[in-house]
């Protein structure tokens, strides 16, 4: 097989670099570190194929790499690259769908049960010497259990939140989705516990509303005051889809002037939060630095499938996971 150029731009594991390199030519160079800068702009032009995440790749960055064939994103969002232009020029977008499902589903049903519990609060109470007697009611969480999970957006990880939420703690599910899910096919456990539901009828039951939306221009802040202001009094919002989706400002004004109760968030419009924002200190807030997918397991498991995807694109066959560029 004729050995090809690839481009690292984001740190792989070492077993799955050397998977490329006894395949290609292999350049590691993390356009975000000013020393890696110059040798990345160097290895662009002669790249067949790009693997990494978390940096965009533009129409600009997709001019300078008239060879490229693929593009491997160590994610399963996509919203960092130039789809147009990626579909324009036939350039293959792979991404790394379902290995990751059940570490995000658990990461933001933790991040549910932290809000609701109080949890980040009272543990720095301990911390910090502040816990001198027992808890009175104005430290007091809410129960979960039993309680109503309204989820928006219904794929693969809203399933598997909606399994620990209705198997787990008898929670009633209802979803929003642009279409219902066909649960006997799909997701059988959840017939009768999870319920296509209109939005505005969501937003009115739910007690805790979980945002698991892809970013597209129909969804960029599509969660707006709007949202907000049709939710149940002591409501709680959750977002472990796109900081995007959220219009942030609203989020804190419902927060503060509203009825929202608490927000628990694992993504935001930019990332890192910059020190600047309210949302950082906002004391219902419950912030993550968008670990929805960070342990060990997962991450390696992705890593390994976004590997495969680019060494099957560059020896001319079907990689295992090709997002549909032409439909986005």
């Amino acid at each position: 097989m004729t050995r090809k150029n690839v481009l690292v731009f984001r740190e792989l594991p070492d077993d799955q670099l050397a998977r490329l390199q006894a395949a290609h030519e292999v350049t590691v160079a993390n356009p975000r570190l000013d020393a890696q800068r110059a040798a990345f702009d160097a290895a662009l032009p002669l790249a067949h194929g790009l693997i990494g995440s978390s940096f965009p790749v533009d129409d600009a960055l997709l001019a300078r790499a008239p060879r490229l064939e693929v593009v491997s994103s160590v994610s399963v969002g996509v919203d960092n690259y130039a789809l147009a232009s990626l579909q324009a020029r036939g350039i293959l977008l792979c991404h790394t769908p379902g290995v990751l499902d059940e570490t995000v589903a658990d990461t933001v049903f933790a991040l549910l049960m932290a809000t609701s519990r109080r949890v980040v609060e009272l543990s720095n109470l301990v911390r910090d010497g502040a816990w001198t007697k027992n808890i009175g009611e104005d430290l007091f969480g809410f129960d979960v259990h039993g309680k109503t999970l309204g989820l928006l957006g219904f794929g693969r990880i809203g399933q598997a939140i909606a399994r620990r939420a209705a198997l787990g703690f008898g929670m009633p599910v209802l979803y929003h989705a642009r279409r219902p899910v066909d649960l006997a096919s799909q997701a059988p456990e959840l017939q009768g516990r999870a319920v296509h539901t209109p939005l505005a009828e969501l937003l009115a039951r739910a007690d805790f509303v979980v945002a698991m939306l892809p970013l597209s221009d129909s969804t960029r802040g599509m969660i707006d005051a709007s949202v907000f202001a049709a939710m149940r009094p002591g409501a709680v919002f959750i977002n472990g889809g796109r900081g995007a989706t959220v219009q942030e400002d609203a989020l804190l004004a419902a927060l503060d002037h509203g009825t929202l109760r608490a927000a628990g968030l694992d993504v935001f419009a930019t990332e890192p939060l910059p020190a600047a924002s309210p949302l950082r200190t906002h004391p219902r807030v419950t912030p993550l630095p968008h670990i929805g997918s960070a342990t060990h397991e997962t991450r390696h498991a992705m890593a390994e499938l976004a590997t495969t995807n680019l060494l099957q694109a560059l020896a001319g066959e079907r990689p295992a996971a090709v997002f549909d560029t032409a439909s986005a």
